[in-house]
């Protein structure tokens, strides 16, 4: 079962031939907590959205995952509008941010398992055009950072430390990894 609307993580688990039997979401307030670190951020809220659709669907294999994009200790969540997307965007010019994603597993049995991926990125220093044309897309809608890395951003990418995937949305090496050691099977 999975507990996320999100259509990348929803392909990330079928690049590994994972079909979830069900697609639950939950809704959970994401707002970070004051003094929260990004990591913990990214680890809380997915272990809440774990617990939430565990108690929906106690016996099911449950995956949830949270994705934190941080710049220093900011969190820069989902961007309200264009306007918060072109300020995260400005902020994120020219300089380094990690990418937090966070993966829970609930085992039928109750077991549970957590990973952490931390990737590092820098993008380009954005022109005026560069944020037009990101903006234009509209693929900073419901993104944490107002971007997505597998669309127009990708191209903006200076380096990237850590898990592709994990920007994504959803670390594989982490999340096949807990699979694997909570005893799913395909």
């Amino acid at each position: 079962m999975l507990a996320s609307a999100s259509p990348r993580r929803l392909a990330l688990l079928r690049q590994i031939g994972v079909e979830p039997d069900l697609i639950d979401p939950v809704d959970i307030d994401e707002t970070p907590l004051a003094g929260e670190t990004p990591r913990l951020a990214a680890q809380r809220l997915a272990a809440a959205k774990a617990d939430a659709a565990r108690a929906r669907h106690a016996g099911a294999f449950v995956l949830a995952a949270d994705t934190v994009v941080a710049v220093g200790r900011r969190v820069l969540g989902k961007p309200a509008d264009e306007n918060e997307a072109r300020r995260f965007l400005a902020l994120l010019s020219g300089r380094a941010h990690r990418v937090l994603s966070a993966v829970r597993l609930v085992a039928p049995d109750g077991r549970a398992g957590a990973r952490l991926s931390e990737s590092r990125l820098i993008f380009k220093r954005f022109t005026a055009s560069d944020v037009q044309a990101l903006l234009a897309g509209e693929e900073w809608r419901d993104k944490a950072g107002g971007y997505a890395i597998q669309g127009r951003a990708g191209s903006f990418v200076k380096s990237l430390s850590g898990s592709y995937s994990g920007v994504v949305g959803l670390p594989l090496y982490e999340t096949a990894s807990l699979l694997d050691g909570l005893g799913w099977r395909a």
